[in-house]
């Protein structure tokens, strides 16, 4: 590994542009920070499944029956995330992160040495103390994880990072229930080597933690409130504050929710549905979390590198139309002896039910990763720990409350394969509800399939739209989804300043409507609506929001650029009057006239949807950021010219 500056600052301004999210791994401020986090997850569940393994089929305990021995081990591991969240997000706000994740990795190591202790004794008790101590030591390292990626990592990098270390997060999970199982199942000595193991991988992630470049406190004035319960509804408060953070933790508890449902029900699935021996169970969390990695890193690629949340409905959809799919694919399967992995996979039909367990959780993959990126993206930096925490709190409670609905729905003589239905069309209600609550999702979705299933879209020069602050873009007018487009290339939302007849239209008027779009009208026409389109536009720039005009004023009808009218200058005077002058960003929309919508002069718009095919390459060309007091209509009109040539 390179030498790297020791602090987030230097790391920041050094960062060079790299090829995709393996790249990452090969830099300090990530790397050791991924190798950490990797095999803490892994240290988990070595520990965890060998531990159930052997009060399972090892010991015979007359105060914990086998069958209770992985619901008591989960409920333990869990319970510390309900009581400590709100103080671990606490913590981690008010200390340096490096310090709270080398003191986590301390911590880890101790713990591991008692259940070494536990595993070379036999003795259930400590065990059992070590598996809550476990979940306490996951509960101070989860805020920290997701607070420490936008500390080190821009936007253009935050989705790749978060599907990084998802990826790693499955893949060490994996890797940990087979080492765990694997090692517990070797005669007279499996105890032993799991303790060895155990401490072993404990001292490795610390050595990690020790490359971690310092990463600054953000709120270091905080004054810590240790009563768990008043500081949780606190947090829980103070997440609702900001409603697009706050819908979308509840839509990342709803993915834990769903992908509860089917992580507790594969060895009764495998064995009772599918008729398949343990290692049959063991192929399904293979597949399920080869799925839930690829679609992780799949995010990046997708978004094109950006904080891309049009990613979520996608997935939503694609989790309950294969949920809905391995209801229809394992609810008839014939009945036979268990089988072995071999004969499993040689039977056809099980290929199906495979497919639909990679294809959900690939979906599920696409779905949480913007999520996370999101609301580390969103949260405000002196809070974004407690936030964090807040959604550990609720994906404590959507778990809980997986495994009571579960029961019930077991109780009531459900089949496994009717509570993954009832998983895959509660998934639809739940999602749509949170679309209609948030439609910015559902633009962005929109957004994202007219930019790569209509168009072949190309984004040059995007590093010139900023991430933070207030800023006016201005483009070129050639169709009537320009917006869409240009909401497609932005990696934060836009407020629009669009012709009022455009909100008449049958669809893209809704559409624009959704978007809280600002209608203006001629001043001839319309003086009070011209008038309020300027007012609230100055709104908009004064909450340090993204507002998009046409200058032109219409839809070119030849493909020419015409006159840029002065209503630039207008909503520069109204920011001016506020105390605020934000850059003006050009823009200039290429190669989408003559198509499907777009003017042509003799025929209208929206007329012979296929006269230019399917897939048309479009572009759109970002210039640099014009001062505000350089701004003037023809200076700006030259300046999208030169982008359109």
């Amino acid at each position: 590994m390179s030498a790297a500056p020791n602090n987030i600052q230097e790391i920041n301004s050094a960062v060079a542009d790299h090829p995709n999210q393996f790249a990452l791994l090969k830099q300090r401020r990530f790397a050791p920070f991924f190798w950490t986090q990797f095999s803490g997850a892994a240290n988990d569940n070595v520990f965890k499944f060998a531990f159930t393994v052997m009060v399972t089929y090892q010991l015979s305990i007359s105060w914990m029956q086998p069958a209770m021995a992985g619901l008591v081990i989960g409920a333990l591991f869990i319970l510390p995330f309900l009581l400590f969240s709100a103080t671990s997000g606490q913590l981690t706000d008010k200390y340096q992160k490096t310090k709270m994740i080398r003191f986590v990795k301390n911590l880890e190591i101790v713990i591991m040495a008692i259940a070494a202790y536990g595993f070379f004794t036999v003795n259930v008790p400590v065990l059992l103390g070590c598996t809550f101590l476990m979940g306490l030591h996951s509960t101070l390292f989860g805020p920290v994880k997701f607070a420490y990626l936008p500390q080190v990592l821009n936007e253009r990098e935050l989705t790749g990072g978060n599907g990084m270390v998802e990826m790693g997060t499955f893949v060490a999970i994996l890797a940990g229930n087979i080492v765990g199982g694997v090692l517990i199942a070797l005669p007279g000595i499996g105890a032993t080597y799991v303790a060895i193991t155990c401490i072993a991988v404990s001292i490795i992630g610390r050595i990690a933690a020790q490359y971690i470049p310092n990463a600054p406190a953000t709120d270091p004035s905080l004054q810590i409130n240790w009563n768990p319960f008043t500081e949780t509804w606190k947090n829980l408060k103070l997440a609702h504050g900001n409603v697009v953070v706050f819908r979308s933790l509840l839509g990342i508890s709803w993915m834990w929710f769903f992908g509860a449902v089917f992580l507790s029900q594969f060895p009764s699935f495998a064995k009772d549905v599918l008729h398949g021996s343990s290692n049959v169970a063991s192929l399904l969390l293979v597949v399920f979390s080869i799925g839930i990695a690829t679609g992780s890193l799949l995010c990046e690629v997708l978004s094109r590198r950006h904080v891309e949340i049009g990613l979520v409905p996608l997935g939503a959809i694609g989790m309950s139309v294969f949920a809905l799919d391995l209801y229809f694919a394992s609810r008839s399967l014939p009945k036979a002896e268990l089988l072995t992995v071999m004969q499993f996979i040689s039977i056809g039909a099980h290929w199906r039910v495979m497919a639909d367990l990679f294809l959900l959780s690939l979906f599920a993959g696409l779905y949480s990763v913007p999520m996370y990126a999101l609301i580390q993206l969103r949260s405000q930096p002196t809070h974004r720990a407690r936030i964090i925490a807040a959604n550990n709190i609720l994906n404590a409670l959507f778990m809980i409350a997986s495994s009571l609905i579960v029961g019930a729905l077991l109780g009531a003589k459900f089949t496994i394969p009717q509570v993954f239905l009832f998983t895959a069309l509660a998934n639809a209600v739940v999602a749509t509800y949170i679309f209609l609550l948030l439609p910015e999702y559902f633009l962005r979705f929109v957004a994202w399939v007219v930019s790569r299933l209509v168009y072949r879209f190309k984004v040059t020069g995007d590093e010139n739209i900023p991430t933070t602050g207030a800023a006016i873009l201005a483009c070129n007018h050639v169709s009537f989804v320009d917006a869409v487009l240009l909401m497609a290339a932005s990696p934060r939302p836009i407020v629009f300043v669009m012709d009022h007849r455009i909100f008449k239209m049958p669809v893209l008027g809704w559409f624009f409507k959704l978007a809280k779009a600002i209608p203006i009208a001629p001043k001839s026409e319309d003086p009070a609506a011209y008038e309020a389109a300027f007012v609230a536009a100055g709104k908009v720039l004064k909450e340090g929001d993204m507002l998009a005009i046409f200058p032109e004023g219409g839809i070119t009808k030849d493909g020419t650029l015409q006159e840029f009218k002065g209503g630039i200058m207008k909503i520069l005077e109204q920011a001016k009057a506020q105390g605020i002058e934000p850059p003006v960003i050009p823009m200039a929309l290429t190669n989408l006239w003559g198509s499907y919508f777009s003017r042509i002069e003799k025929d209208g718009a929206m007329v012979r949807p296929f006269r230019r095919g399917l897939f048309n390459r479009v572009g759109l060309n970002v210039g640099a950021a014009m001062p505000a007091e350089s701004v003037e209509p023809d200076l700006l009109k030259r300046r999208v010219a030169v982008l359109l040539s």
